[in-house]
């Protein structure tokens, strides 16, 4: 655990906002030279990342602070130390998804072609952003004798962060691939969709920082399979269209 980076005079640099700025501007680079290989705007797509970054960032705190509604009801002025962690990723997919459609419908962009462009890049911010949990200790798991040391729990946990992101960094890869191959419009989409559910799901077995509230499952779980029936729903209408 790495939770300050350093300290430039009063300034802290904290792990975890240091992972989501170099996740924000990784990510909005490559995407916008996938967009100039796909002869769509370059610095628009930049925009749009900069656009879903910031509303992201607003859902996940706005959900993980729903969520845990009676600590930051005494404790209001956590809410904005973001540098504490606590971001659900869940409420910054469904503001991330409505400021992307509201800033693609507004630009008079196409919107799945636009979606499949910036998807897997999404998966890679992801990815870079567990390794900032990891360093912050938030996002933790299980204890386990194989896993790893966490001096603030005074407990070896199992590291759910660290495979979180060498799976989301999977999907990464598999959806660049199914980039570069011929695809369908919307198909990179439920390609994200269906794995980002499937590695939600089953890592939640492994994380002990959400309670079990229906059949033994998370609130993330359960989350996860409305994405996964989501992501089949608009494959299926997506196919139709296509016969048609």
């Amino acid at each position: 655990m790495l939770p300050e980076i350093c300290h430039i005079g009063s300034f802290t640099v904290y792990s975890y906002g240091l992972m989501l700025v170099l996740a924000f501007f990784v990510c909005a680079y490559l995407s916008s030279l996938q967009a100039k290989k796909e002869n769509m705007d370059g610095d628009q797509i930049f925009n749009l990342f900069f656009f879903i970054f910031i509303s992201g960032i607003i859902g996940s705190r706005v959900f993980y602070v729903l969520m845990n509604f009676r600590f930051y009801l005494g404790h209001p002025l956590e809410i904005v130390m973001l540098q504490h962690g606590g971001m659900a990723i869940f409420g910054g997919l469904i503001f991330g998804s409505a400021a992307a459609i509201i800033f693609i419908k507004k630009h008079k962009m196409n919107l799945l072609k636009t979606l499949d462009l910036v998807v897997p890049f999404i998966a890679l911010g992801q990815a870079i952003g567990r390794i900032g949990c990891l360093l912050n200790g938030c996002c933790y798991g299980r204890e386990s004798e194989f896993g790893l040391y966490f001096k603030v729990f005074g407990q070896s946990l199992i590291p759910t962060q660290l495979y979180s992101s060498l799976l989301l960094l999977l999907i990464f890869i598999i959806l660049r691939l199914k980039q570069e191959a011929k695809h369908a419009p919307g198909q990179i989409l439920c390609s994200y969709l269906f794995l980002y559910s499937l590695k939600r799901f089953f890592i939640e077995f492994l994380r002990n920082d959400s309670p079990r509230i229906f059949y033994g499952l998370t609130i993330f779980q359960v989350l996860s399979l409305a994405m996964f029936f989501l992501s089949l729903a608009i494959f299926i209408r997506l196919s139709a269209a296509k016969k048609r």
